[in-house]
């Protein structure tokens, strides 16, 4: 699964004495424009505090009988709390967008229908009664802030796609880290992602059925889609063939929807090689996001930030830090997504494993987002910052077999520098989306009690 359906359930307000078509085409243009910015859209027409409460009932009716993850409550005029909040009352369980439009300028003078009367007398009320609301204002003279609200019901969407989110993993606490470690009580409560353990002797197993034929297949793949620095010794490749056909296999057969494995003391220890080219290779084949040394909370925030983008991140680790910036790489696997230039290999060994398929891609610069989701304090928190990667001094990492390789990595220069950013940092493995997403993962975090750390 990558990027996620957007839809919201919208409905307008606005006084039963307030003209009609003053609340009818505003209303219709935050929903075109919701519309426009990828939105589908549950919506019925304006709501007005009529004695009978028929506009609400009709209402209700309507959005009952589609499908969505958020209500847009598109306040377009001074409307009496208890409209709202009866048609509010059978969808409170999802997220909510108090939205306040803004008046218009007309024959030299400026009109208003006292949008923001009906929301201030809305937002405490809605909260107090455990309503999860974003509450948003048009200000007056400035530009509707329709993209704010597409990012928070992008957000919602997301939120409710999480519920069902199935993560696979192959062992667990590689290296005995403890930063790696979950809590799954909480992460289902609060995100309602489940994560799936199984021994690496299945994926042995598999190993062992994997045909000749797909074999020479993933051979010919990595032959013609990827860049040798040199050859690699006789059976290196197809190692890293039928060790990435069986977790793809176990993969599909469980439809994970992101997937992290024991590294170190796992395949490397077990099986005797790297298992980097059999990741690359993943990458290839299946559009799902993956980090190593079973880090359970770095897996989840992928799946957030996979279905946030549409594109599945990748992840990184610190090196070295300068006092405003972070050296970013990785010692085993990017996907092609995030190089410049396509899937670069390198046949090396590290300490006493043996030879693998080494990824030393040269990585995509720009914009970038980088986060974390951890456990604090008995609850959730997700760390988040924004940066510009460069291309970092030609540099290696002591430990590899001659010649050194240059790693696949990033100098990212974090806003606000690097002592802000080292005071809260989670662990060593951030996930990396090209792009400036904080907004929407502020959204996400708001939306489920997860505490925003920037």
């Amino acid at each position: 699964m990558n990027e996620v359906k957007v839809r919201a359930g919208f409905v307008g307000f606005g006084e039963v004495n307030t003209p009609r078509e003053f609340i009818v085409g505003r209303c219709a243009k935050a929903a075109d424009e919701l519309r426009k910015r990828g939105v589908e859209l549950v919506e019925t027409s304006p709501v007005s505090d009529d004695p009978e409460g028929k506009n609400a009932e009709r209402a209700i009716r309507e959005l009952a009988a589609g499908n969505f993850d958020a209500l847009v409550l598109c306040v377009a005029g001074w409307i009496p709390s208890w409209a709202v909040v009866k048609v509010v009352e059978p969808f409170r369980h999802k997220p909510i967008l108090l939205w306040g439009l803004s008046g218009w300028r007309e024959n030299g003078h400026f009109v208003t229908t006292a949008d923001q009367a009906g929301t201030t007398a809305l937002r405490a009320p809605l909260s107090e009664m455990g309503c999860r609301i974003k509450y948003l204002v048009n200000f007056k003279d400035a530009p509707p802030r329709y993209d704010e609200a597409a990012a928070f019901l992008r957000a919602a969407s997301v939120s409710e796609s999480m519920r069902s989110a199935f993560i696979g993993m192959s062992g667990y606490r590689d290296m005995r880290l403890y930063g790696t470690l979950y809590d799954g009580v909480l992460l289902k409560r609060l995100v309602g992602a489940e994560i799936e353990h199984f021994d690496l002797l299945e994926i042995v197993e598999l190993e062992k059925s994997v045909p000749a034929e797909e074999i020479a297949a993933g051979t010919k793949h990595i032959r013609d889609n990827w860049n040798f620095v040199r050859e690699p010794q006789p059976g290196t490749i197809e190692n890293s063939v039928r060790l990435a056909l069986a977790f793809r296999r176990k993969i599909e057969e469980r439809k994970y929807d992101a997937f992290s494995f024991c590294d170190v003391d796992g395949v490397k220890k077990l099986l005797k090689f790297a298992p980097a080219g059999a990741m690359t290779l993943i990458h290839d084949l299946l559009d799902l996001p993956s980090v190593p040394e079973n880090d359970c909370y770095g897996a989840v925030t992928e799946v957030i930030l996979h279905r946030l983008t549409g594109s599945a991140p990748g992840y990184l680790e610190f090196y070295e830090f300068t006092e405003k910036s972070a050296l970013m790489g990785v010692p085993d696997y990017v996907p092609a997504s995030m190089t410049d230039g396509g899937v670069t290999v390198m046949p090396n060994a590290f300490g006493s494993f043996g030879e693998g398929l080494l990824n030393v891609s040269k990585l995509r610069t720009g914009e970038v987002t980088i986060a974390r989701l951890a456990g604090v304090d008995g609850t959730l928190a997700m760390h988040i910052a924004h940066g510009t990667a460069v291309t970092p001094e030609k540099w290696e990492e002591a430990g590899w077999a001659p010649p050194a390789p240059q790693l696949p990595s990033l100098e990212v220069v974090i806003d606000g520098g690097s002592e802000a950013f080292l005071a809260n940092v989670m662990g060593q493995h951030y996930i990396v989306a090209y792009g400036d997403w904080r907004r929407q993962l502020a959204e996400y975090c708001a939306i489920n009690g997860i505490k925003l750390v920037k």
